[in-house]
Formats: C-alpha cells, structure tokens, sequence
C-alpha cells in the first residue's frame, strides 16, 4: 500500500504542470511581499521618513514608544505627537496618513481637523485591553496571504483533477481489471490526493510565513488587531484578537480549505471523464458561493460561510460573531472540511469502481 501511494503521490506533486504551478504561486508570494513591502510609507512627524524597510523600521520605533496596554493617555500623547501643523484643505483628518500608529489613533480619535473627538478608549473599545504594538506588517502579510490561499486552492484542483479521469483514457482497464485496482488503488489515490494538498499547502505557507520573519520580525504579533491604520479600520475582522491569533485561524483555515477542496474535486474527477471538465467544474463549484446574492444578516450567510471559497478569503468566516464559549465561528471549518473529505473519499471510490471498462 506504501508503495501504491509514493506511486499516486509522484504523479501528482512531480508532473511539469503541478511544479510549474507551485513555483507560480511561490513566486506570486514574493511578489506580493515585495510590493507590500515597497508600497509602504512612514513619517515620525519630526525628520524621519521613508519607504519600503525604512518605513518598517520608522513604523516599530515609533510603536515601541506606545506599546502595552492602550489607555486615554496614550492616545491624547498620540495626538499630541502628530497633532497637524498644516492645513488638509477639506481632507477628513481621520484618513491622513503619516505612520501605523499615528494612523490607527486619528481614524477613531480624531476629528475631521485632527484634534482629539472626545471619545475615550472605552467608548471606541469597551471594556476590551487593547495591546499596542506594530501590526501593519503582519496585517498586510494576513491580506496578502488570502490571494495566495485563493490561487493555491486552484491549484490543487487543478492537481486532483486528474488522479480518477486521468486514467480513463484506457489505463482504467488496466487498473479495474487488477487484482487490488478497485480497492487498494482507488484508495492510494485517495491518500495521496490529501498528502498532496496538505503538503503543499504547508509549503506555501511555511514560504509566506518566514518570508514575513525575515522582513518584519516577530513585533506586533502579540497585539491587538483592532488598534490598526485607517486601511482596517472598516471591513476587518471586529474581534480583539491578536496577530499571531489571526495567522493561527488563517493557518487552520488553509488545511480546512486544502481538505475541502479535495474531497469535492476527487468526485468530480471520479464521475468526469475529461481531466479539463473535471477541473472546470471543480473550479466552478468553489467559487459559486462569492455569486449567491445572500446578505450578512440572512442565517443561510452562516452556512455559505463554511464552504471552501471562503476558508481561503478569511474575514468574512472569522468575522461571524463569535460562540458563547469564546470560540470564533471559524472552528466549524474543521467538521465541514471532515464531512466533504469523507464524502469524496467514498463517492469518488465507488465511481471509479463502478466504471466501465471497455
């Protein structure tokens, strides 16, 4: 059965087109992170300023000096250190940007002429302990990494399309006609189409991961994600979680999303006879959910949150209200990614076996 297995692995994972395809998504995450990192910007209200590293560098000087608990009287230091000298000519101050943190203070605590609004860290925040510190770069990282994780996703189905309709163009009769072809080598497909979404999704985002190290270090990993610049403020996720919080969800939901994925393309490349109808259709229904036009409010928008498209596009399942035990909604994913993996792994073996042969 080992054998049957490295033998099913190696023709998905070694295929010109399965490593063309890694080494695609790879190179997206570069040049995602470069760009992230390029596009970045930092002034320390003073003499500082800069782009790209320096901006970073400016960015967790400048949060270092604010870092632990937020209270009242940070913020009114925050606002007094990059009060505004110069007139906006009708900019809204909560949208002026010269640094993360300066950033994140005036999008809740500033007026639209820069000076404090009257609000207290209770009346923005509640009773929750807000932990200061540099999360733009982890942020960032967090957004970057849905695009990766949708593309990924597509490629591994664009991998398991093939494992049961690529053999019916005639080694099908071989395989069914063998001893064990119905049962031990259906089920090595199987196994080796999860190792293979799984790994791969450990590498890409094993690669995002460090790659977001080495440029940013661990800072910010352990604050709040709700003290963030301007860019998060609306349409993020409203919890007061940490970085490092968001990345292990995220993490969970790439496995969560990997595993649905396969168990949905294993049938559809069971029941289909063209690996590119396969994939297309495969492709097709993981995508489906982003069109239904179900608003947040409805309760079917909790179920169309469990589905794959969206264990990828993370915010909008972190951002369902969370249990009563503490607990984000996100752990569903888990029971979900289950169920579709059994599901597949069934269906897809009693398709093939029931295949005819000619």
């Amino acid at each position: 059965m080992k054998n049957l297995i490295k033998f099913e692995l190696r023709k998905i994972i070694t295929t010109r087109l399965a490593l063309i395809s890694i080494a695609a998504v790879l190179l997206l995450s570069v040049i995602l992170s470069v760009s992230t990192l390029q596009n970045m910007y930092a002034f320390d209200g003073v003499s500082n300023e800069g782009r790209g590293k320096t901006a970073v560098e400016i960015d967790k000087s400048i949060a270092a000096k604010y870092e632990g608990v937020l209270t009242d009287k940070k913020i009114q230091q925050i606002m007094s250190d990059f009060k505004l000298t110069h007139d906006l000519h009708g900019m809204n101050a909560q949208y002026f940007y010269q640094n993360a943190t300066q950033s994140a203070a005036f999008a809740r605590f500033s007026d639209m002429n820069g000076n404090w609004n009257g609000d207290s860290i209770s009346d923005v925040f509640g009773n929750e302990e807000i932990q200061v510190g540099y999360v733009n770069g982890w942020l960032n990282t967090s957004h970057n990494m849905a695009k990766i994780l949708f593309a990924l996703s597509l490629i591994i189905i664009l991998m398991i399309a093939p494992v049961f309709s690529g053999e019916y163009g005639g080694v099908d009769n071989i395989i069914l006609t063998s001893r064990y072809g119905k049962t031990k080598c259906a089920t090595a497909k199987v196994i080796a189409s999860l190792i293979s979404a799984l790994l791969i999704t450990l590498l890409v985002f094993g690669f995002n991961l460090l790659f977001a190290l080495m440029i940013y270090g661990t800072e910010g990993l352990n604050c709040s994600i709700l003290f963030a610049p301007q860019e998060f403020v609306e349409g993020y996720i409203p919890f007061n979680i940490t970085c490092a919080t968001v990345l292990k969800h995220q993490l969970l939901l790439a496995f969560t999303s990997a595993v649905s994925v396969t168990g949905i393309t294993l049938i559809l490349s069971a029941f289909c006879k063209s690996q590119l109808i396969a994939f297309a259709v495969s492709a097709a229904i993981h995508i489906m959910p982003i069109m239904l036009p179900i608003p947040e409010t409805s309760s079917l928008y909790r179920l169309i949150v469990l589905m794959p498209f969206y264990h990828s596009q993370y915010i909008s399942i972190l951002s369902v209200e969370q249990m009563k035990s503490g607990m984000l909604y996100a752990i569903w994913a888990i029971p979900v990614a289950v169920i579709l993996m059994v599901i597949g792994t069934v269906v897809s073996r009693r398709l093939f076996a029931k295949h005819q042969v000619s």
